[in-house]
């Protein structure tokens, strides 16, 4: 793994940044699960209970998806 250093203001918290920066790098495709939460510090599953707090779905379907699903025909 490669490593980044990242300067932020003192009230922005350290955990919930690198949340943010793993969950984006995972609704991207870029990183896997567990890679995401380790990443973010947490373990996978902790990831997977929390990712949806930033608006990723870990199926894959957007809020769109999920606001039309009386839409579709069967």
């Amino acid at each position: 793994m490669q490593t980044i250093s990242i300067k932020i203001p003192e009230e922005v918290e350290v955990g919930k940044a690198r949340m943010i920066i793993a969950s984006s790098l995972f609704d991207q495709g870029i990183l896997s699960s567990g890679q995401a939460a380790e990443l973010a510090g947490v373990s996978r599953r902790t990831f997977i209970e929390q990712v949806g707090k930033f608006g990723i779905s870990v199926f894959g379907e957007t809020v769109e998806d999920i606001e039309n699903i009386d839409k579709i025909e069967l």
